[in-house]
């Protein structure tokens, strides 16, 4: 909390649960101190990525005026996950003249589900699970991926095997015998190779 003249201002980050493309607002509270009108005016370095409402406005003597900050939705995240956006206060009534006070405010992106306790604060935090739950994403995928190649491998296997099978059966109902001991090895193979295509499906 920043404890000015004419206005307590909390908190002094803006802490958003950084989730990809989607919305996401905190709030300020912009609490009065003053017998007086106090006006105030929020700015920041990036107005097409925020959305500030009210981004002006006047708070009645001895009361609390709540301002939302939207973040708009981020195709992206930041490689470290650190915001170098800021946002700045600005308040003055006129019974202090030509006396602007001015606060400045950082953002900063934390997980939806981490819970910051007040030894974080005024500290920038950086989600350690952001560079662990990455690598666990590209590693199932690549394992997804060398499956698929496995199972369309086996099923070439198996249909080049089925057409030997095929081959076998003409050929030994043209000389009226019996199956062929390699007969019976394809079809052990066969088993098999469907065996391993049901197991790691």
């Amino acid at each position: 909390m920043s404890t000015g003249d004419l206005l307590n201002i909390d908190p002094l980050e803006l802490k958003f649960p950084f989730e990809l493309r989607k919305q996401i607002s905190c709030s300020l509270q912009l609490s009065n101190k003053t017998d007086n009108h106090v006006a105030f005016k929020v700015k920041t370095t990036n107005p097409k990525k925020y959305c500030v409402r009210p981004n002006t406005g006047i708070v009645l003597p001895r009361s609390t005026c709540e301002v939302i900050v939207t973040m708009q939705a981020q195709k992206e995240a930041p490689a470290d996950m650190q915001c170098k956006d800021k946002f700045l206060l600005q308040s003055f009534n006129r019974e202090a003249g030509n006396v602007v006070e001015e606060c400045k405010l950082r953002v900063v992106y934390v997980f939806s589900h981490q819970q910051t306790s007040p030894s974080q604060e005024g500290s920038e935090l950086v989600p350690r699970g952001s560079i662990s739950d990455n690598s666990e994403f590209v590693m199932a995928k690549a394992l997804i991926a060398k499956l698929t190649d496995e199972k369309n491998k086996a099923i070439q296997q198996n249909n080049k095997l089925r057409q030997e099978l095929e081959l076998l059966k003409r050929e030994s109902s043209k000389s009226g015998g019996n199956l062929s001991f390699m007969f019976v090895a394809l079809i052990g193979l066969i088993g098999l190779i469907m065996g391993y295509i049901m197991t790691r499906s």
